[in-house]
């Protein structure tokens, strides 16, 4: 579940996503450009960094050009995970001038947002760092974008939590609410039973918000849970739950996760801190694309 994936999305997912945001921006066309600009001009167009930030989005730019007309190339300088300064040269686009201004908005959409998320992880690590806490995102993604957004983390220097809910258990305040209103068992005799019937691969994550929770937990650790969420915990009670599951379960804190916060937190001995913020609330990275005189 924790495993850090290295590759990135693949090209038909990549040229998918890319098809569907060209026919939603231009169903038609581009009425500016095809009415304005001579069909045979062909211009070099510079994508430019306006502050620092980690880049993230290579390959979607890339598509987003290519796909609106396979005469336009598209030249990187630097690539996804890669830093830059302000006004770094990014990457040199060079095609029909119809084309380029027509896929000029997709590509900055793509290119601002995730690399607003890689560098916005880069920040939220860099707090980490001198720890063993590992930062992990969350299902609180944009929809259908989780795929690149999730990249995108990795190439902040994050890590995935598990990709959908198809990818483990994770029984949360709401699933024990509904569990302990209809079924006459215990959390432990649920969460026993549970294990008896998922396979021996599945991993098992439990959230808790309270010390009280962890009593009926602590004989499942190591052998039927995996992992215990610790959710909106104070400092002082994550470091309690921290020693009293020593080390039988990955300890998980979450919840409210700021970069303001994150230095104490993991300071905790929290194996994982996720942070919904990653995906749900990065801001979009400031670059431009220039045409050359």
């Amino acid at each position: 579940m924790l495993i850090q994936p290295t590759r990135k999305p693949s090209r038909e997912a990549t040229e998918a996503i890319v098809r569907m945001a060209l026919l939603e921006d231009a169903p038609w066309g581009d009425l500016t450009s095809q009415t304005l600009i001579p069909a045979d001009a062909t211009v070099t167009a510079l994508l430019v960094a306006r502050e620092p930030g980690v880049l993230c989005g290579e390959d979607l730019i890339t598509a987003a050009f290519a796909l609106t007309d396979s005469a336009i190339t598209t030249d990187f300088r630097l690539h996804d995970a890669q830093t830059f300064a302000a006004s770094d040269l990014l990457a040199t686009i060079h095609g029909p001038a119809r084309a380029i201004l027509q896929a000029e908005r997709i590509a900055l959409n793509f290119a601002q947002r995730l690399s607003g998320i890689a560098t916005l992880t880069a920040a939220f690590v860099r707090e980490t760092e001198g720890t063993h806490a590992r930062i992990t995102d969350t299902r609180k993604t944009t929809p259908g974008l989780r795929l690149f957004e999730r990249y995108a983390v990795r190439c902040g220097g994050g890590h995935n939590h598990r990709f959908s809910l198809s990818d483990a258990v994770m029984a949360k305040d709401n699933h024990l609410a509904i569990l302990s209103a209809s079924t006459s068992r215990t959390l432990r005799e649920s969460l026993s039973a549970l294990r008896a019937v998922v396979p021996h691969t599945t991993h098992i994550e439990v959230e808790i918000d309270t010390l009280a929770q962890l009593d009926t937990l602590e004989p499942l650790l190591g052998t039927t849970i995996g992992t215990v969420l610790l959710d909106n915990f104070s400092l002082n009670d994550l470091c309690t739950a921290v020693l009293r599951i020593g080390g039988r379960a990955l300890t998980e804190a979450s919840g409210g996760i700021t970069r303001d916060t994150i230095r104490a937190i993991a300071a905790t001995g929290v194996d994982i801190i996720s942070a919904g913020a990653l995906t749900h609330s990065p801001r979009a990275l400031d670059l431009g694309l220039d045409i050359e005189p």
